[in-house]
């Protein structure tokens, strides 16, 4: 079992462990059906009366290597391959802490067929790109290997099969790759390190003190990682790399005899060898209680965790185990919802607040309050939740707080029903895995939802109670853990003080407050089509109403029963001055304050069982509502879209909820190199242009409602209007949807407004090197490089710079990390405006060893020299080109890419003709046009370059002399 505090979220109770869909039955038609069961069934949903997915195939090879297949087509034409090594960090001896990673590393590097360097090529020649489509994880349990196919031809499977099959058995593991590879994963280690990593390891000593766990951490430890050998990994390699402990999942646009043939093609020879017996996870002393933890850093902010233990409890999955972990689901979901909403309330006694089961491995289950409090209000955060929560335990809950679970359970279930046949395949991949790892049996959703219907009527609040009763642990005198960056006054006395005063607080039965009518229902007469036109080429309808709304339309089934929708307002950021740099900054806490009539907590009770939401964000020149809905809904989606730019509520607590993460922000605001960076950077680079300049902490909270209302009411009573829909919709009931809410408001405004004036942006001109500090490890240093380069206003040169960064960023990752070993994950990236005239950037970054900084900074400039003045190798060029061709071929294959082709279709009709020209402008791009772009625009000269390094460092002093040396020779 994976280690977490899971809570039981209400859908996976009772559709399978994880909301994630189905999978499974159809046992392989290649198995043998004759063949004899053994002992330990194979999956298990062999012993479950849960039926399984039939649109699953298992199949298990002669060596005993288990598969999982799927067809499936959502998005139509790819394939995610998955193979899981059922051994993770808990099978590691003393001697081999953090090689299961190690060797995770080990794939990429060399193997029977595959000379190391070559994968990764290899995989970017056929439009993989490393990281994205092509990765690796390690952790507890297990180590899995992700391929992502772009496209579903014959010779990918196979190649990726081949991959696969090379990573299973035939590494070279050769001594001078593992020491290449060890700079890599020591470059990792230091890029994990942090307040964050050390708080994590803290809370697992605290709850399992000695527990082997603890010790087994995936990455490993400092002295195992610099001291191991070819040897010591191959050792490993072999112990936990069998067939019998392997697990491969495809899913995907393919026919499972092709899938399935690929598989034993390349894995029936593979040699039989026994898994390795289960490993220790703990001990977990159950018996412990009343003892605290305090763990302070100065970034961290401020929390508490309050955990009670028990014997885990080992069940199988089975329909009575689903309904009764179902009902404790709906006793979790609303003391949720009241924590919740003691957090939206004005003078919130807490930031957050959750209460949840889970367990650890199989060593013991939890129950656990998770607390996010202001710096020195953990105890009004305690006192408050503590007693919601004790509350909920002695009198239980009201018929209106299970019928509004249900209700959102009930729609759920009855979406996924409906959007059946476009499940995607991640989903699915992670249904596969699930079964695997969790032992769990997932159903389709036709099940799910008659498996509620069959009990629905019968749940009661008595039975909720009684469910949540039967799990709940003692109380009397849990584990408790702060930690933030202040001692709690009166140290873990107070603590424990504390929560025994709020289990003393008096509490009642909850109120049944029942429920309200929504109140936004009419806008006034339905607007008039002014304009119904048709673009074929893209299957776009645009309709115009009477009040200049733009409404743009596409259906598509490749996602049943789902809408995206994206609203745009005129106004975003361009409303923001010199003056008042953060004028509509706010905008996104505009829903936190409700609505006139409906609070945001109100809100969530009435729309209850409804696929509706409005949330609000910032783009340069507008503002942003986006979510999704379903047909069912796409009309009260509208109405709530309409009544939040018509009566936003400004309530007193959405500010409260802004101004109570602000201090935390502010207080870890150099914690890590890139923290320190992303905070410094904007006004180095604009020489302190306030637009584009972090503000002080007084700034933000003098920000409330009055300002935002007075930045933006004229545009939500006037702005230009368009509202893309995207999805399977009838096209008339959607116009009809939309003339009577948002075409049914007085005229706006006809086109989004330019504002030239405030289309102002300018790169510093000062291009000395930038030293920055960081308060994070001591050991962690950024190196970053920015140049200016243009707008967006031509398309083969904005094509030109996003093919450049894809080869930067190639040859960053040889260069630093797999020649040097000094960087893990270094990245270059290309942003050209369509809002200021002139302006973009082009940008490098290196996380580094601090004492590698400059050793890193000359690879680096030896590599842009190359690139300026050298003949660029073809080879490149396809290694960074076909991933960005692929992007394309599979970008209209979701909603997504669909919302963002249609954002502007209208107000910027002649942007589309550059989703016509992008894949033959990438084609058409030669070596001589990406030289000619290096020469133009990375001329070292001209680049601003910043080093962040930790502060108070004595080596920084060296290390800024010479970069300085660096500098003026260069």
């Amino acid at each position: 079992m994976n280690f977490a505090n899971r809570a039981v979220a209400v859908a996976l109770l009772l559709l399978s462990p994880l909301a994630h869909g189905a999978p499974l039955l159809a046992q392989s038609a290649a198995s043998d059906a004759s063949e004899a069961k053994s002992a330990e069934p194979d999956w298990p949903f062999e012993t479950s009366d849960v039926p399984v997915d039939p649109g699953f195939v298992f199949g298990k090879l002669e060596n005993g290597m288990r598969y999982i297949l799927r067809e499936n087509a959502t998005p139509e034409g790819t394939a995610l391959v998955r193979m899981r090594i059922d051994s993770g960090s808990l099978d590691e001896t003393d001697s081999e802490r953090g090689l299961s990673h190690f060797l995770e590393h080990m794939a990429f590097n060399g193997s029977t067929n595959i000379p190391e360097g070559e994968m990764i090529p290899l995989l970017e020649r056929e439009g993989l790109a490393f990281g994205a489509d092509t990765n690796a994880s390690t952790g507890f349990e297990a180590i899995t290997y992700m391929l992502d196919l772009p496209r579903n031809d014959a010779e990918l499977l196979d190649t990726a099969m081949m991959l696969m099959r090379e990573t299973a058995s035939e590494l070279t593991i050769a001594p001078d790759a593992v020491e290449r590879e060890r700079g890599v994963i020591l470059a990792e280690r230091r890029d994990r390190r942090g307040f964050s990593q050390r708080a994590r390891e803290d809370g697992f000593e605290f709850i399992s003190p000695g527990a082997r766990y603890t010790q087994r951490l995936p990455i490993g430890t400092l002295e195992v990682i610099e001291n191991a050998t070819a040897a010591d990994l191959r050792g490993l390699y072999e112990r936990t790399y069998t067939p019998s402990n392997t697990v491969i999942v495809i899913v995907g646009d393919f026919p499972v005899a092709a899938m399935e043939a690929a598989i034993r093609s390349h894995f029936s020879d593979w040699a039989p060898a026994a898994a390795p017996s289960d490993p220790v996870s703990g001990p977990v002393d159950i018996t412990r209680e009343g003892e605290s933890d305090v763990f302070l850093d100065p970034a961290l902010s401020e929390s508490l965790t309050v955990t009670m233990l028990a014997p885990y409890i080992d069940e199988p999955d089975t329909i009575a185990v689903r309904k009764e972990g179902f009902l404790r689901g709906i006793a979790f979901g609303i003391i949720r919802r009241r924590l919740a909403r003691l957090a939206r309330s004005a003078d919130a006694p807490f930031r957050a607040a959750r209460f949840s089961e889970g367990s650890i491995f199989e060593d013991a289950r939890t129950n656990t309050l998770s607390l996010a409090s202001e710096d020195g209000k953990w105890r009004e955060a305690m006192l408050a939740a503590v007693q919601s929560v004790h509350e909920s335990a002695v009198y239980g809950f009201t018929p209106s707080e299970v019928d509004e679970q249900l209700a959102n359970i009930r729609t759920a279930l009855n979406n996924r029903v409906a959007g059946a046949e476009t499940r995607s395949n991640s989903l699915f991949a992670s249904a596969a895995l699930n079964l695997v790892s969790d032992d769990s049996v997932p159903t389709t959703p036709d099940f799910q939802l008659s498996l509620f219907r069959e009990f629905e009527s019968e749940i009661t609040p008595e039975m909720v109670l009684s469910a949540f009763r039967n799990r709940l642990i003692s109380v009397d005198a849990p584990l408790i853990r702060f930690q933030g960056r202040n001692r709690p006054e009166g140290g873990v006395d107070a603590l424990r003080a504390t929560f025994a005063e709020a289990m003393a607080l008096p509490i009642a039965p909850m109120q049944d407050m029942g429920n309200k009518a929504f109140a936004y229902t009419d806008f006034g007469p339905p607007g008039q089509v002014m304009l119904d036109a048709r673009d074929e080429r893209l299957g776009f309808r645009y309709i115009t109403f009477a009040n200049n709304v733009r409404l743009t339309l596409k259906t598509t089934d490749i996602r049943e029963d789902r809408i995206a929708y994206r609203l745009l307002l005129d106004g975003g950021s361009l409303l923001n001055t010199r003056e008042d740099p953060l004028r509509t900054y706010l905008i996104g806490s505009l829903s936190a304050g409700g609505l006139g009539k409906h609070s945001r907590d109100e809100l969530q009770t009435i729309l209850a069982g409804r696929s509706v939401d409005f949330s609000a964000s910032n783009t340069a020149d507008a503002f942003s509502f986006t979510g999704a809905t379903t047909p069912r809904d796409l009309g009260l989606q509208m109405q709530l879209l309409t009544a939040a730019l018509t009566d936003p509520g400004y309530r007193v607590e959405g500010i409260e909820q802004f101004r109570r993460g602000i201090d935390n922000f502010f207080e870890a605001l150099n914690a890590t190199p890139f923290r320190a960076y992303g905070n410094a950077a904007g006004a180095i680079l604009s020489d302190g242009d306030p637009r584009f300049s972090l503000q002080p902490r007084e700034a933000f909270f003098a920000l409330d409602y009055d300002s935002l209302d007075r930045a933006i009411s004229d545009r939500l009573t006037a702005g230009a209007i368009e509202l893309s829909l995207v999805g399977d919709f009838d096209e008339d009931v959607a116009i009809t949807a939309v003339a009577a809410t948002l075409g049914a408001l007085p005229a706006r405004e006809p086109e989004f407004r330019v504002r030239e004036e405030a289309r102002t942006r300018e790169f510093t001109s000062n291009r000395r090197q930038q030293i920055l500090t960081h308060e994070g490890e001591a050991d962690q240093a950024l190196v970053r490089m920015v140049w200016p380069t243009n707008d967006d206003s031509s398309f083969v040169e904005e094509m030109s710079l996003s093919l450049l960064a894809r080869m930067v960023r190639i040859e960053l990752t040889d260069r630093l990390r797999e020649e040097l070993g000094q960087a893990y994950s270094p990245t270059a990236s290309s942003s050209m405006s369509n809002v200021y005239p002139g302006y973009g950037t082009f940008t490098l970054t290196a996380s580094l060893e601090v004492s590698e900084v400059n050793a890193a900074r000359s690879a680096i400039a030896a590599m842009v020299t190359d690139l300026r003045e050298k003949p660029i190798d073809p080879d490149l060029i396809q290694r960074a080109r076909q991933p960005l061709l692929e992007a394309y071929d599979n970008a209209l294959k979701s909603l997504g890419g669909w919302v963002q082709l249609a954002d502007r279709a209208q107000s910027e009709n002649h942007r589309l003709e550059r989703w016509f020209k992008g894949p033959e402008t990438l084609r058409a791009i030669t070596a001589e046009d990406l030289s000619k772009v290096a020469q133009q625009y990375l001329q070292p000269e001209n680049a601003v370059e910043f080093l962040v390094l930790p502060d108070s460092d004595s080596s920084d002093d060296d290390i800024i002399a010479q970069s300085d040396e660096m500098q003026d020779k260069g």
